[in-house]
């Protein structure tokens, strides 16, 4: 067979044409090179484009002659990239540049260290004129060590994620004294002895500075600060049991997300009602968590609300870290040359829209699961979780929470991680629901409480308290109730007139 002529390279370029009179782009459907294989000192290159918008265009280019080296590579033909990407990369790296000096300047006006700044203002300027005058220079560190003590916060309950933010907590300063008061003597034991959670965390080691007791006048006697994380239906009767031993002005950082089911309360309404103090201190923490990933240290952010913003700011020092980004969601507006706003909306004081979103994406999560089970596909999980974040924000706004709050990481963040992720306890109540398990054997399996599961008896009563259809809900609901399969409530979801 003669050996061909010449060679093809095919190329599918974009050409701009550099006329300031042509603003189109020109779409070059191909682009021949043609390299004649006949021996020459100076070959010619022949260019053949073809566009949808142009006629077929011929260029001749002849090359510089080639080195005399015949061993010499060949010559690159290189694609620059145009002006007009440098620029836009110019442009992203600019308003990250911008972003990560805006969050350096943030973080080096905040203070860091909450706990240090507790009851020793005072004492520390009291010692320091002492040793001024030359009085009490041997005295200082005992004085200290006497009247300061360590800072003491305490964790109410010992289930997976008390434990979790017992041991974050520990971390951040060993100084630090984290007392876990819980219920069971064996898991009182096993932390004490072995720093281990046996029950929920066999396998992770807590701080050392983490002490366990079911004592409630020893765990609360002096503490700063209270984590409460015992489960919604249980706090009221819990609370009132040990109100003798809490300080009027500790604040409570509610960690139990849910509502109470026979009275429709939320915990910033619960706390202080069973503490018989309507101004005991209260902040809300929620958001995208599972206590797993925090004891892993996996990177997790999560908000905090009270209708205190500096009580607010101040539990955003208390639990920040490397690893755990707090945020106080204040409105903040961030404008740059190249780039879109960037806002955060404004929910650190939106304590019932907190609450809201966190107690009624357990609910979500039970139907979610159910679509899993029922092996219902991915286009029926995108339409359901959809109508429920919709009936969410519907309900809250009706109780005077703000949208924004809604759409942010203790409404969508939160929803999204219990609806799609498998450490889902109420995700997994649905989906053994919809696989045809009975709700009581499913509950009396599981060594954690699921409570989406007791919250969704609160929906219908709402729904009806403030004139709010909220189907996908409700449905939940009378499933749990055993009053409607999920066969047949699929049945009347999808047959709800539209429009």
């Amino acid at each position: 067979m003669a050996a061909s002529s010449e060679s093809q390279l095919f190329f599918n370029p974009i050409l701009t044409s550099k006329n300031s009179h042509l603003k189109n782009l020109l779409h070059v459907h191909s682009l021949i090179f043609k390299v004649p294989i006949f021996p020459t000192k100076n070959p010619a290159l022949l260019f053949t484009l073809n566009s949808s918008s142009t006629t077929t265009t011929h260029c001749v280019a002849t090359p510089p002659l080639p080195p005399d080296d015949p061993d010499s590579d060949p010559v690159t033909i290189t694609n620059v990239a145009p002006d007009r990407t440098r620029d836009r990369r110019k442009i992203v790296r600019v308003a990250w540049e911008k972003l990560v000096r805006w969050s350096r300047s943030w973080r080096s006006k905040a203070k860091t260290d909450i706990l240090e700044r507790t009851n020793k203002v005072s004492l520390s300027l009291s010692l320091s004129l002492l040793i001024f005058y030359g009085q009490l220079f041997f005295m200082v560190d005992m004085i200290l060590t006497c009247f300061c003590g360590s800072n003491i916060v305490v964790v109410l309950g010992g289930g997976s994620f008390g434990t979790a933010m017992a041991a974050h907590v520990a971390n951040k300063k060993n100084q630090l004294e984290v007392y876990m008061l819980v219920r069971d003597p064996f898991v009182c034991q096993s932390i004490n002895e072995t720093h281990c959670n046996c029950r929920y965390f066999p396998g992770h080691k807590l701080p050392e500075n983490v002490i366990a007791t079911t004592d409630a006048k020893v765990a609360l006697l002096g503490a700063d600060y209270c984590l409460h994380a015992v489960p919604v239906q249980f706090s009221s009767s819990f609370l009132e049991g040990i109100a003798d031993y809490v300080d009027p002005g500790m604040p409570f950082i509610s960690l139990s997300k849910g509502l109470e089911l026979n009275t429709l309360r939320m915990m910033s309404q619960i706390i202080p009602q069973a503490l018989k103090n309507p101004r005991q201190p209260f902040i809300a923490l929620s958001g995208p968590s599972f206590a797993l990933e925090l004891m892993n240290n996996l990177p997790t952010a999560m908000v905090v609300a009270s209708k205190d913003k500096k009580l607010a700011n101040a539990v955003q020092q208390l639990l920040a870290s490397s690893h755990l980004r707090i945020s106080t969601s204040r409105m903040i507006s961030i404008k740059f040359k190249y780039c879109a706003q960037l806002v955060t909306p404004d929910d650190s004081s939106d304590v019932t829209g907190v609450e809201i979103a966190g107690a009624l994406k357990n609910v979500l999560a039970i139907a979610a699961g159910i679509v899993d089970g029922m092996n219902l596909g991915n286009n029926s999980m995108a339409a359901l979780v959809s109508q429920g974040c919709s009936e969410i924000r519907w309900l809250a706004t009706k109780m005077g929470a703000k949208p924004t709050t809604i759409t942010g990481l203790s409404g969508t963040g939160d929803i999204m991680l219990t609806c799609f992720v498998n450490l889902s306890r109420n995700r997994t109540v649905g989906v053994r629901l919809g696989s045809g398990e009975k709700l009581d054997d499913i509950l009396s399996s599981m060594n954690q409480v699921a409570e989406g599961v007791s919250t969704a008896g609160a929906v219908i009563a709402l729904a009806q308290k403030y004139n709010v259809k909220m189907p996908v809900l409700t449905a939940v609901a009378r499933i749990i109730d055993n009053e409607l399969t999920p066969k047949k409530a699929v049945f009347e979801l999808m047959s709800l007139p539209t429009g």
